[in-house]
């Protein structure tokens, strides 16, 4: 049920996205503290906090540079801090790091690979493709699809 109501959120911010509504003023503390809570929530439920800011951050007048440089900080000291409570309470195992090694590679040519594109789209296409990567990934995480992972 948990699931089923992320993806539904998800999409839910998505369409507000996509309305082409931004918020045009300077953003307000009671927001931004607002928005870390609802982080928050999702990333102790499902290990997702990541909807509010991105939805936080491509729902404002801000430039793609800026947008793009909190999402990398943020994903990357939210990372940082997952990891090190995994590690505190024995959930890294010697499989998950494996697989850690594995996929990273993968991982880290497409964070290479997306950096040098970066600059080659326009503001409207950035927020095109960082769209078409929400509705991707809320689609995928559906239940509905459960029985194709497997």
């Amino acid at each position: 049920m948990v699931r089923w109501l992320i993806c539904v959120i998800v999409l839910l911010l998505l369409a507000f996205l996509i309305s082409g509504r931004r918020y045009r003023g300077t953003p307000r503390p009671a927001l931004t503290v607002g928005v870390g809570g609802l982080a928050g929530i999702f990333g102790g439920v499902a290990q997702m906090s990541g909807p509010p800011v991105v939805a936080y951050w491509l729902g404002g007048a801000f430039p793609p540079r800026s947008v793009r440089a909190n999402l990398v900080l943020y994903f990357a000291v939210s990372g940082l801090i997952s990891a090190a409570s995994y590690l505190l309470a024995g959930l890294l195992t010697p499989e998950l790091l494996l697989l850690a090694l594995i996929a990273g590679p993968a991982y880290g040519a497409g964070l290479f690979l997306g950096s040098r594109l970066f600059g080659l789209a326009s503001e409207t296409t950035f927020r095109w493709i960082c769209f078409a990567l929400i509705a991707c990934s809320a689609l995928v995480s559906l239940p509905l699809f459960d029985a194709l992972r497997g």
